[in-house]
């Protein structure tokens, strides 16, 4: 594995979302916010490679990078066989984003109960910045936010 990317916490931004995307989600906006925070320094980002926001937030920043090549993006994987059960679509998607991660970190060798909470607090733990994509105050994407806002961490709700 290379050494790890995530060199300074305080310009580094994590996502995380809903795996349903709702008709609101502005992708122009997500762009634009992004933008925003890539001028303003940030240029590592944190994505769980869920299927919904996690590989749209991806795609977005690989996409970025284009323009930005200094950006890092930086897989974090719960764990093995993630994308074992998502729909074909969205498998190509995660493919093709891993190809362009500069990083991929696989946390656990083999899914548990708990490990998809333990990526998001990791997500977390080695950010300064969540962007979230929530519609509702129940699950992973609300878990996580809860989780930012007790250690005290920037979240902007897209």
């Amino acid at each position: 594995m290379p050494a790890d990317l995530i060199k300074n916490i305080d310009k580094t931004c994590a996502f995380t979302g809903h795996r349903n995307l709702g008709g609101d989600l502005d992708t122009d906006y997500l762009v634009k916010v992004l933008k925003e925070f890539i001028d303003g320094g940030y240029d590592t980002f944190l994505c769980g490679m869920a299927a919904g926001f996690d590989l749209l937030a991806a795609q977005t920043v690989a996409g970025l990078k284009e323009n930005y090549p200094h950006l890092k993006l930086i897989a974090c994987i719960p764990c093995e066989g993630q994308s074992r059960y998502f729909s074909a679509e969205e498998k190509k998607k995660y493919d093709e984003i891993l190809k362009n991660c500069n990083q991929v970190k696989v946390l656990n060798g083999r899914y548990y109960k708990g490990c998809m909470q333990m990526r998001d607090r990791f997500m977390v733990d080695n950010s300064s910045l969540l962007i979230a994509y929530r519609r509702t105050n129940t699950g992973g994407t609300h878990y996580t936010v809860k989780y930012a806002l007790s250690q005290n961490k920037k979240i902007c709700l897209i």
